[in-house]
């Protein structure tokens, strides 16, 4: 059945949504993805589009790497890249060169009709390009995901945010921080479109790795594993690399409390926020109340810019 736009129904399995110009189709939308809250594969749509006015602006014109749970959050997953056929004939695709002879054309998230068309495929969280469509070599943000190791707890990755927002600041470098929805968190620093993506990464981990040294009972900068000490936060700039991807801006994670890669103030981290304080079911509600707090990352003014530094350095 066809329903009238941006509606889910809740008792029906598969339907036929009408929203910016296009047809959806959307299907198995009662199936469990998160058995121990009850929560379907229609409640991850419905949440998605509750949120599409303030993440879209964030994913719109980037290429999206997939990551399929077909059997839910608890369930196997798998990356896809390239986007799958047929599709329909409106989807966006994004052409970026792997290798020397390989081009992959990976699906672009400009709209609802689109996010939901992703999200359909069983796409619980959503992973978004570093750069633009137009220039795929040229980012618009560095990053820092902070991933805490065996024994650190969350206490600590909110102590090492801190430490990386002190050293941002003294370098006059304006930060946004968000929950990873998993375990950590991600400080970002929108910057002047410049740098290609290997010198954003060599910034980044020469800043990582001054930090490890100056905190080494804190924080580390090994991304090998085996080589980490324990009770440390890795600063991961390793993420920075090309053709790497993290969970975006109000992602749901395949969490079993279906928690939400959410933007925080740095108020809430001094005074001790949690992962699990941002769920699926709270955060549309705290969107709608405060805004996207990360209008910073999206605006031309107040960025970085890096490709200065870089050469004044």
């Amino acid at each position: 059945m066809a329903t009238s736009p941006l509606t889910i129904p809740r008792n029906e399995d598969h339907v036929i949504v009408q929203t910016d110009g296009h047809e959806v189709r959307l299907t198995n939308l009662r199936k469990i993805f998160w058995p121990d809250l009850g929560l379907t594969k229609g409640d991850l749509l419905r949440y998605y589009m509750e949120v599409a006015a303030v993440l879209l602006p964030h994913i719109r014109d980037r290429a999206m790497v997939m990551r399929r749970y077909p059997h839910g959050a608890s369930g196997p997953s798998f990356f896809m890249k390239r986007a799958p056929s047929p599709r329909p004939a409106w989807i966006r695709t994004c052409s970026i060169r792997h290798d020397s002879d390989k081009v992959i054309d990976f699906p672009v998230i400009d709209d609802r009709a689109a996010l939901l068309w992703v999200v359909n495929l069983g796409c619980i969280d959503l992973n978004q390009w570093y750069a633009r469509c137009d220039d795929v070599d040229r980012p618009d943000y560095l990053h820092f995901d902070l991933d805490p190791g065996a024994g650190a707890a969350f206490d600590r990755v909110r102590e090492t945010a801190l430490i990386v927002r002190d050293a941002l600041d003294i370098l006059k470098m304006p930060s946004l921080v968000k929950t990873t929805g998993s375990k950590g968190l991600h400080v970002y620093v929108p910057i002047v479109r410049g740098p290609v993506q290997k010198e954003v990464w060599t910034f980044a981990k020469a800043l990582a790795q001054e930090l490890a040294g100056r905190h080494p009972a804190i924080i580390t900068a090994e991304y090998r594993v085996a080589k980490r000490p324990r009770g440390r936060v890795l600063v991961d700039y390793n993420q920075n690399r090309w053709g790497s991807t993290l969970a975006s801006i109000y992602s749901v994670r395949p969490r079993p409390e279906a928690t939400v890669s959410t933007p925080v103030t740095w108020k809430e981290i001094e005074k001790g926020v949690r992962l699990e304080d941002f769920t699926m079911k709270n955060v549309p509600a705290r969107v709608a109340k405060i805004g996207d707090l990360w209008k910073p990352l999206l605006a031309a003014r107040g960025r970085f810019d890096l490709g200065k530094y870089l050469h004044v350095s």
